[in-house]
């Protein structure tokens, strides 16, 4: 697979989805299905707002109610219409720092039994955040905050552990950017005044693959 164009994405996998509207405004997803999946609090609240704005949910996007921590990801998904042998693009945004480590563990492990050519794209938080966050700027009014909302971070991964961490789950890293990085990538110039949330981190790995 190294250096050979992957085979068109077939259907989407947005794992904590939320409110995320991009099944509903980009065009190019209309002819895949989207498989939203989050709490399920939220699918309700979120058909509800939907059907103020639409007429009913479009049939492409199937919401799929999943408590990470407690429930069979595999069989909830398969009940969905989840096809493994698709090529997947999963996304998975804002939601591995308040996991336990067992829950991003095997949801990883779920994720590499998807078809050759699928990819993942997900966020993750700086180890030191959870043991030494007076390292990054904004972080005393950060856990604050946290606790009001009655939220706080659970989980963090060593940035250099990164690819060793994800081949032990069947993936294989293409890029890893902090928030400097990816801020410099879309904002150019301005980014150099931006400061804060610099433990927060994007990676995009390669499913399924194992190395000999």
């Amino acid at each position: 697979m190294i250096g050979s164009r992957p085979p068109s994405i077939e259907q989407v996998v947005i794992l904590g989805a939320g409110f995320d509207s991009r099944a509903y405004r980009l065009s190019p997803l209309a002819a895949i299905d989207i498989f939203e999946v989050d709490h399920p609090d939220t699918p309700v609240a979120k058909q509800d707002a939907l059907k103020r704005v639409l007429s009913s949910a479009p049939k492409h996007v199937r919401f799929v109610p999943v408590n990470f921590e407690q429930n069979d990801l595999a069989s909830l998904m398969k009940d969905a219409g989840y096809c493994e042998s698709k090529p997947t693009l999963f996304l998975w945004e804002g939601i591995t720092n308040y996991l336990t480590a067992d829950a991003v563990d095997s949801t990883l492990r779920w994720c590499s039994n998807a078809s050759a050519g699928s990819r993942l794209v997900f966020t993750y938080v700086h180890r030191d955040i959870l043991t030494k966050p007076s390292a990054f700027v904004g972080s005393q009014s950060l856990f604050p905050s946290l606790e009001r909302a009655g939220e706080r971070f659970t989980f963090g991964i060593e940035p250099s552990q990164v690819p060793e961490y994800l081949a032990g789950r069947g993936h294989s890293l293409e890029v890893d950017i902090g928030a400097a990085e990816y801020r410099a990538i879309y904002y150019g110039a301005r980014a150099h005044a931006m400061r804060g949330h610099e433990f927060y981190r994007v990676a995009l790995a390669r499913v399924g693959w194992r190395t000999a």
